[in-house]
């Protein structure tokens, strides 16, 4: 039950997220500080903030609903957010520059979201088939 509804409350955010910077790259951009500078970086900012998220979010609600795909899905979301986290930890702990809400807020929700994954992740059996 927990594995299900960190999967389905990650496919929810991630599709809803995903979609507003895929139509709207600058909202993401504003909110992380970033200057789209260019058509390359309008392009970049769409393509990670919205396809990439969007792409995670829709698999996540695949495995949410089909159980062929569930422990896949938490192994997925396990790795992609804790690599998130990880990497927003290290970079928040290099920085000398003030940082703002955006980055304690999306450091607390990776970390939790992994955790939960994690911890639903340990409690499903290792069926290979």
């Amino acid at each position: 039950m927990l594995g299900k509804a960190i999967l389905g409350v990650s496919a929810l955010i991630l599709i809803s997220y995903g979609a507003v910077c895929l139509i709207s790259p600058a909202t993401p951009a504003a909110f992380a500080g970033l200057i789209i500078s260019n058509g390359d970086a309008f392009a970049e900012v769409g393509a990670m903030y919205g396809g990439l998220q969007t792409g995670l979010g829709v698999f996540f609600l695949l495995a949410f609903l089909k159980p062929e795909f569930y422990r896949s899905g938490l192994i997925v979301l396990f790795l992609a957010i804790g690599s998130l986290a990880m990497a927003r930890l290290a970079s928040l702990l290099m920085t000398d520059q003030i940082l703002t809400a955006y980055t304690y807020g999306a450091l607390i929700y990776e970390m939790a979201t992994a955790c939960v994954a994690f911890i639903a992740l340990k409690g499903t059996p290792n069926d290979p088939t």
